[in-house]
């Protein structure tokens, strides 16, 4: 890396489903990751750990979103966390925690580039799509809402705390943003994402008159369907180019890697919160990660989703830290 890396912790369960993920981020600090990156010649800085009160202390609120001010209040420490460390000159590399830290952490990397007049493509490597809201939600746990979020779905006006992490909306732009490797979509989702339900992208700074125009685009979604019949190869390729390509009004910075843990097979990657059997393998996911590497437009990464409690002999932890250093320019030659 030609910049220092920022490690940060986001020790958060309270968007999912069952208990355990908030111990991931420990996991992975475990398993070394530090002396891993450091052991390739990168420069490490610490930037601490954001612990979420636990779910025994709280009352749930509406079911149709679980936890939904905590969450906020969770994710606008991350998005001040993660600029400071962009801030810094670092490359923010996440550890989590449930998938529901990206509406705070993806939202820091936004406002650092909208400050500078660009924008960020954002890459979703998981079983799932996370495109629900509170009202198509079957379990109303926000990690599966975080991707609808994100890309300006948001939620009924008026637009709730959490829509509003970012200094503008979306945080990302629905043509810059990729799904890779979904394998577990709800009936809600697929009709967002086949475009039956409009997108709604507010333009300009901020929040915006609620009067302001709204667009339809579409978040592309490269199933493991599509990835069979066409290749890893050509699908991550694809992913790629949509994320270090179109960001809608402004030129993109370089994109953000979300990478959630149960993208991969329960064969090679059993600890994790929402396991879905067909995932990727195990060389599939380092390609994915060297892929990410070369194209040198990385500006932050998250790995998220490890339960410790359902890992084998630490197994996923491990894995979990030789796909940070592939992302990040390992290379086995």
């Amino acid at each position: 890396m030609d910049r220092p890396i920022g490690l940060m912790s986001v020790s958060m369960d309270l968007g999912a489903g069952r208990r355990g993920v908030d111990m991931g981020p420990s996991a992975i600090r475990i398993a070394g990751v530090r002396a891993l990156l450091e052991g390739m010649g990168c420069t490490v800085r610490e930037f601490g750990t954001i612990h979420a009160p636990e779910p025994e202390e709280l009352e749930q609120g509406d079911t149709r979103s679980r936890y939904l001010r905590e969450i906020t209040e969770v994710g606008a420490r991350a998005r001040d966390r993660v600029r400071e460390v962009l801030g810094a000159g670092c490359l923010p590399l996440i550890l989590g925690g449930d998938h529901s830290i990206s509406i705070g952490t993806v939202a820091g990397v936004s406002d650092h580039f909208r400050a500078r007049g660009r924008g960020v493509g954002l890459l979703w490597v998981d079983a799932h799509t996370d495109m629900h809201l509170p009202e198509s939600s079957p379990s109303g746990n926000i990690h599966g809402m975080s991707l609808a979020i994100l890309t300006g779905y948001g939620m009924p006006d008026p637009f709730p705390p959490v829509a509003q992490l970012a200094a503008g909306t979306p945080a990302v732009h629905p043509s810059a943003a990729a799904v890779l490797g979904a394998r577990s979509v709800d009936a809600g989702e697929r009709e967002r994402l086949e475009g039956g339900e409009a997108v709604r992208v507010r333009r300009g700074e901020g929040v915006g008159d609620p009067s302001a125009a709204l667009d339809a685009f579409r978040v592309r979604t490269l199933t493991m369907s599509e990835v069979d019949e066409r290749g890893v190869v050509e699908c991550v390729d694809e992913a790629l180019a949509r994320v270090t390509g179109n960001g809608g009004d402004v030129p993109l910075a370089g994109f953000h890697l979300s990478f959630d843990l149960d993208s991969l097979d329960p064969m090679v990657a059993p600890g994790v919160g929402t396991p879905v059997a067909g995932g990727f393998t195990y060389r599939e996911a380092h390609l994915i990660c060297e892929k990410v590497a070369r194209t040198g437009k990385l500006v932050s990464l998250e790995f998220v989703e490890l339960n410790p409690v359902l890992d084998v002999e630490g197994r996923t932890a491990r894995l979990a830290v030789e796909l940070i250093a592939s992302a990040l320019g390992k290379t086995i030659l």
